[in-house]
């Protein structure tokens, strides 16, 4: 049996293998950059108004009035340059005309017929101007690898007119609730439970914008069955099972697996809850063998399951936690480290309610779990917290 820490380490360096994919960067919310994304054209692309106003050569000599001889709207070019004295009638994002350098607001501006006058006294040359390339100059490198796109930068890729972006591709996942004790929604058995694990990593993989599984399959705990569905789900990067890998006579799950050729990692983790873990490679799949009790489920996808899938996906950040003071003591005993649910409120942990393995109800309110070795830890000792998504 392994520690954690030893647990995550070792994960944390065996997640190294990315494929990557091209794709349009309106679908990239949340992708990791593969390559270094190169600035294709200037922005702005040409110099523009800031503002709606007038566009005029600000030059050496103060002029009292202009001529207007033109008007240029967002999308417009004028078609001749302005000569001396000459304004056009400009609007926000229009190119601003050859022979003008200046805009000035039209709140300043006093208009009779075709021509103006101006009051803006604090006005220099080149004012309301955006000027070609202020913001990016074509050639220079707009994000590198392992950037996660959002919002800001989707919006700048548009842009500058990248059309296409190579980003690392998210690892398929195949999930496999193992057992023969379940039960469907809507109907009772006698004997039987309620399956929730395969639900609940679903809509896991759906948070963590993975996606919903490439494969979803059940098998009862037999080892043709068990077998067939394994070898189904082994073609994904990324297999995750329920159930049978303790030491029931019904645990099944790595005595399969070393059938197939399976090479196991680990086989136990010193942690409550979640002390079954197993973890192995068969061919060009990883395998969670995550114990069947739900909340152990939960806290197993979100120490290691989730970080690695993250690391695959790119993101150079996926192992990180952070470390606050708890709010009241805590007593651990035993040698296994314990993993506590915890809101986290005016940069304190405040421990939820310790419950079994097979209990949901104080993780749905969580903020994070805080991990907790052995021992007696007082009032703001510092300890390591492992957020939960939102």
């Amino acid at each position: 049996m392994i520690t954690v820490n030893e647990a995550r380490d070792l994960l944390r360096r065996c997640a190294i293998e990315q494929r990557t994919e091209l794709i349009d960067p309106r679908h990239g919310t949340g992708r990791f950059v593969a390559q270094p994304i190169p600035v294709p054209h200037d922005h702005p692309l040409f110099d523009m108004s800031a503002v709606d106003g007038y566009a005029f050569a600000f030059g050496p000599v103060a002029l009292d009035t202009w001529h207007v001889v033109a008007e240029v709207a967002a999308g417009d070019r004028l078609e001749r340059a302005l000569r001396p004295g000459e304004c056009a009638r400009i609007f926000t994002g229009a190119m601003i005309p050859e022979g003008a350098d200046t805009v000035v607001m039209q709140e300043y501006v006093d208009r009779t017929g075709d021509r103006i006058t101006h009051r803006d006294h604090a006005l220099r040359m080149g004012g309301n101007v955006r000027r070609r390339g202020e913001q990016l100059k074509a050639g220079t490198t707009l994000f590198g690898p392992g950037h996660r796109l959002g919002p800001a930068a989707i919006g700048l890729l548009a842009s500058v007119g990248v059309g296409r972006v190579e980003v690392v591709s998210l690892p398929r996942v195949a999930i496999v609730r193992t057992g023969g004790e379940f039960m469907d929604q809507g109907g009772l058995v006698p004997g039987r439970i309620f399956s929730s694990n395969e639900v609940m990593l679903s809509s896991a993989l759906f948070q963590s914008g993975m996606g919903p599984p490439s494969l979803l399959r059940t098998a009862p705990d037999e080892d043709t069955a068990l077998r067939e569905a394994l070898q189904e789900a082994i073609v994904n990067e990324v297999v995750i099972t329920t159930g049978g890998v303790s030491v029931g006579d019904h645990d099944r799950v790595r005595a399969v697996l070393e059938a197939m050729g399976a090479e196991v990692l680990f086989h136990g983790v010193r942690q409550k809850p979640g002390k079954p873990l197993l973890v192995a490679r068969l061919g060009g799949s990883w395998i969670f063998g995550a114990p069947g009790n739900p909340r152990a489920v939960l806290v197993c996808w979100h120490l290691y399951v989730l970080p690695f899938l993250r690391a695959l996906s790119g993101d150079a950040d996926a192992w990180s936690t952070g470390s606050l003071p708890l709010a009241e003591p805590a007593h651990i005993k035993g040698d296994r480290t314990e993993f506590r649910a915890a809101m986290i409120r005016d940069g304190h942990v405040h421990l939820l309610a310790d419950q079994g393995s097979h209990m949901l109800s104080s993780l749905h309110q969580a903020h994070a779990l805080a991990q907790l070795p052995s021992g007696i830890w007082p009032v703001g000792t510092p300890v390591e917290v492992h957020y939960l998504p939102t």
